[in-house]
């Protein structure tokens, strides 16, 4: 009898999961999560503001930057309120509807960080191959065009997986190994058939992630190969010292994106502590350290950060 009501209890609610084993250090986990919230949020809605009253600032790399401000303030909000909630207050339920919306946005702005990161190595290697006609490549109306494919893209291609996990008989065990929801765990909770979502997951994630990464790693060898060939050793140093920030910014993303990936899908012997403490680095940290990152490289935006 009670097999039945648990089958029942799993069509309509998950558990949540915080650290297993530390609980009684959840409560101090939970003040540094909120103290990096609040430095993210100030920190990325700064550089919004800055940008959007400056027009000075009205240029293709702040435009980018922008847009990955912008990304990273909705991949915290659709994940760190129910983060604080497990480790705050133990409200670990967490009902199927909400599951399905919290992943569908938080792969959605992954997906689009990943596009926008792409724009931006696009950006560095227009301006260090062809600064005169930079402004005139990469014009306002084209960069909002740009933005709103990167949303566009991410937002259809992550559509169809809530879609179909919604239609799945949930009837195993329902407790979640993270305190926030994610396609690759939700789908191995199903008793239905899920290698549609399986094979259509690993797909999009080439064709985003994959992808997107790829390009980006060719960028870098065309701005290399431009760099190189620059005769001066100060004009050599000053073009690499502009794609410092974002290179920064590549690394805090795809390092732990690519990990967690090839670990959900191949390392089933990992340790769990180390795939949930890499799902907190994935996303916590990039929206952290970009900001302080852009503004520490960047003259312009350091300025007038300092004098607002």
């Amino acid at each position: 009898m009670s097999a039945v009501n648990d089958t029942k209890f799993n069509y309509e609610v998950f558990l949540l999961t915080g650290i297993p084993g530390q609980g009684d250090v959840h409560l101090w986990i939970s003040i540094i999560f909120c103290l990096m919230y609040a430095i993210s949020i100030v920190g990325n809605s700064l550089i919004l503001f800055i940008i959007k009253t400056d027009l000075s600032l009205h240029e293709p790399m702040y435009m980018f930057l922008s847009m990955l401000a912008v990304t990273d303030l909705g991949l915290l909000i659709a994940s760190i309120p129910t983060i604080l909630r497990v480790f705050l207050f133990n409200s670990r339920e967490i009902s199927l509807n909400t599951c399905l919306a919290q992943l569908f946005f938080i792969h959605s702005f992954t997906f689009t960080e990943s596009s926008v990161l792409l724009l931006m190595a696009f950006d560095r290697f227009v301006a260090i191959s062809n600064p005169l006609r930079y402004a005139s490549i990469l014009s306002l109306p084209r960069i909002a065009k740009m933005g709103l494919v990167c949303i566009l893209r991410g937002v259809t291609m992550m559509l169809p997986l809530p879609v179909l996990l919604k239609w799945f008989r949930y009837c195993r065990v329902n407790v979640l190994s993270h305190s926030y929801c994610m396609h690759q765990e939700v789908m191995k909770m199903a008793c239905s058939d899920i290698r549609v979502n399986n094979i259509y997951g690993l797909i999009i994630t080439v064709l985003t992630v994959g992808l997107d990464s790829l390009f980006i790693f060719l960028s870098y060898v065309m701005i290399l190969k431009t760099v190189l060939s620059i005769a001066s050793h100060k004009e050599f140093l000053r073009a690499l010292n502009t794609c410092v920030s974002h290179f920064c910014a590549v690394l805090l993303f795809y390092t732990p994106e690519f990990s967690l990936t090839l670990i959900h899908r191949f390392g089933k012997g990992s340790s769990p502590l180390f795939q949930i403490v890499l799902g907190y680095i994935n996303l916590l940290v990039p929206p952290l350290i970009n900001p302080i990152v852009y503004c520490v490289k960047s003259k312009h935006l350091r300025s007038r950060i300092i004098r607002v």
